[in-house]
């Protein structure tokens, strides 16, 4: 048995029909009042018509008054308008309907019937196209054609030839098709997955802040300025939005590509409350109601901004690579947090984040100079030559327009089932659910940050420190003094060996946890005075490919020193920088500042009242190679040679000193002149 059929409602009815119906309700009136609205009060122009005047004729004479009125209409047109057979008795019947059921009373069954199926769909059949759909979800993708076939091989199998007959024609099963599966026009690894989901697993229905977070990354369409050369580069925008509030609690900007080290500290990022900026203004500050935003500033350290923050506990993506690499696992697994990953090709699992894309290209982005456009048919004559905002400042205005904007926009497709018809914006959704739930002040500690880093299981020497990257790290440091002879407690998979964390953005040093704190251990290739470009993982294989290369085999850390100063550095003029370098290489070198500049900002913590640092420009890389330059010469030249020389003499001091001209000293010829006045 089927379900209970519902009342048909107005709305279920077609434009046309619709207009039918508005058109009967306005006889019905007419003849029950005189007037087509129902009432004096809306009378039209030449309202009451003699023969539908209420204080002249009763009810009955203006029913028949009515119907000889339609019956003279030419019958195509009383046809078209469903007026073609109204007698008195219908209008009475019309009368008690619109009295019991309002407009829908006068709705006959004709403009709504009820769906009873196909007839010819026997059980048989219905059996038969049920298991050629399992088959064809199995198989590789087919026609309809061929579905019919597998259908009508089905039957005569399992039926025998004579149940053959009562399968229904091509167009009939085809039909039934659409109606019950869909169009299936995906692909036929998608429908498959798509199957899946939908007859096993159950939905997600969420109910708070942080239940599920939506990470996504896509190119950003604005061109923006590298903070060394000046120089329009592409970056990567990747935004993580709580589907509950819809708010935007954490971006990250990449020159180029990002990596999983940036999603990680993404993820941090919606932990930590985000501090207030020293141009933002009060109303922009922590607002929520049920925690003051003195408490919170008191857990943080430093004034909180209205923008909410939580432990996530699902974080949903899609299957790129750099939410998928074993870094990330190692994350989620430090932070307790559940991977959810979306269903290939299957955009509808995060559309609210790709519906954020889409609102801050059009609330914001478009409004830029340097905007891309959608596509490259719609770019610009010159969006690089337009370009006028850093990654610093187009970072500093996206936090202030969320903040600002975005965190008080109204939803209107995204409210609450509690609350359909309300206003609600993401502050107000998080303040509703923070006062019926709470808020839970976990700020993590600095230590989160280490904590984050991926970890490198190595061995400790005795003089060289750790190896890490091809890289020796802590030689000589307080940490790893007593180390290097007895192994490491840990067993397992790791047995015997040292976890030590490394931030891939900056390698100039690494971390090393023992006893509860943790402690940096310097690249021994490091200066003294550790003067050096910040330099990344990509940089490091590079010059160790650069040593394979030039045939050097170092012993010593410090021998890698002069050829990563000559990767990083460049011995011209800063002036003759841009002519020297192709674009490729000043990106590069951009990017790897920034990264290693957003490396001290995560590893620092956020500075609540200071504002951010900017990269160093190319006079000031400049500078810093050639110091780093001149204190390894100065050190491989005390090194050879530990002690001072004598100072040389003067040109004529050993001439003079051998010469037979040469007169005695002073005491000498005092002696000479005691002996000639010495009396014979």
């Amino acid at each position: 048995m089927g379900s209970p059929p519902q009342q048909t409602r107005f709305e279920d009815l077609t434009r046309e029909d619709q207009q039918r119906l508005l058109l009967r309700v306005a006889h019905l009136l007419e003849a029950e009042t005189g007037f087509r609205s129902g009432s004096r009060h809306w009378a039209q122009e030449g309202e009451p018509r003699p023969e539908f005047d209420p204080e002249q004729t009763t009810l009955t004479q203006r029913r028949s008054a009515k119907v000889a009125e339609l019956k003279a209409l030419h019958p195509d047109d009383a046809r078209q308008l469903g007026l073609g057979q109204v007698s008195e008795r219908t209008l009475r019947r019309w009368s008690a309907g619109w009295h019991e059921h309002g407009i829908m009373g006068l709705a006959d069954g004709r403009l709504t019937p009820v769906l009873r199926g196909h007839q010819s769909i026997s059980p048989q059949i219905a059996e038969a196209i049920h298991a050629v759909h399992a088959e064809c979800l199995h198989r590789s993708r087919v026609g309809m054609k061929t579905k019919e076939r597998m259908i009508h091989q089905f039957v005569r199998e399992q039926h025998g030839e004579a149940a053959e007959t009562s399968i229904p024609h091509y167009t009939t099963l085809s039909k039934v098709w659409k109606e019950w599966f869909g169009p299936e026009g995906g692909r036929q690894r998608y429908l498959r997955s798509a199957a899946a989901v939908e007859t096993g697993a159950s939905t997600v229905t969420i109910t708070r802040p942080g239940q599920v977070v939506v990470l996504d990354t896509t190119p950003f369409p604005v061109k923006l300025l590298d903070g060394v050369f000046g120089e329009p580069i592409t970056t990567d925008l990747t935004l993580g939005l709580d589907a509950f509030t819809h708010s935007l609690v954490a971006f990250r900007l990449t020159p180029g590509s990002d990596s999983s080290i940036e999603v990680a500290m993404l993820l941090r990022d919606v932990m930590l409350p985000l501090p207030m900026r020293p141009d933002w203004t009060p109303d922009m500050a922590w607002h929520y109601p049920g925690v003051p935003a003195a408490l919170v500033a008191e857990f943080a350290g430093h004034p909180v901004a209205g923008r909410p923050f939580f432990a996530p506990e699902t974080v949903t993506s899609d299957h790129g690579s750099v939410y998928k690499n074993h870094h990330l696992v190692q994350v989620a697994r430090t932070l307790g947090v559940a991977v959810l990953p979306a269903r290939a090709m299957r955009p509808q699992d995060k559309a609210s984040c790709e519906r954020a894309f889409c609102g801050i290209q059009s609330l914001l982005l478009e409004l830029l100079l340097g905007y891309r456009g959608r596509d490259v048919a719609d770019r610009g004559a010159d969006p690089e030559g337009d370009a006028v905002w850093t990654v610093d400042e187009m970072e500093h205005l996206l936090a202030t327009w969320i903040v600002k904007v975005w965190q008080n926009r109204r939803l209107d497709q995204y409210a609450p089932a509690w609350d359909p018809g309300g206003r609600h914006s993401p502050n107000t959704l998080f303040a509703t659910a923070a006062a019926r739930d709470g808020i839970a002040l976990q700020i993590p500690t600095p230590d989160l940050y280490h904590h984050l880093l991926p970890a490198h299981y190595v061995k400790v020497h005795v003089r060289r420190g750790v190896k890490i990257g091809g890289f020796w790290y802590g030689a000589g440091h307080p940490a790893l003094a007593d180390l290097g002879t007895s192994p490491s407690p840990r067993s397992g998979r790791h047995r015997g060996k040292w976890a030590v964390n490394r931030d891939p953005r900056d390698c100039r040093q690494v971390y090393f946890e023992r006893a509860g704190h943790w402690h940096t251990l310097p690249w021994n290739g490091l200066p003294s005075s550790g003067d050096i470009p910040a330099f990344g993982d990509a940089r490091v294989q590079q010059v160790l490919r650069e040593a394979a290369r030039a045939g050097l085999k170092p012993r010593e850390d410090s021998e890698l020193l002069p050829v990563l100063l000559d990767l990083i550095s460049t011995h011209t003029p800063v002036t003759a920088w841009p002519s020297r370098l192709t674009k490729a290489e000043r990106t590069e070198r951009a990017r790897e500042a920034f990264r290693a500049r957003a490396a001290d900002r995560d590893r620092t913590g956020p500075a609540a009242s200071h504002p951010l640092p900017a990269l160093p420009r190319p006079v000031e890389l400049a500078r810093q190679n050639q110091q780093a330059i001149d204190g390894e010469r100065r050190r491989r030249r005390e090194a050879a040679v530990p002690e001072l020389p004598p100072h040389p003499g003067l040109l004529g001091e050993n001439l003079r000193r051998h010469s037979l001209f040469a007169l005695p000293p002073a005491d000498d010829t005092d002696d000479y002149e005691s002996v000639e006045e010495r009396p014979r």
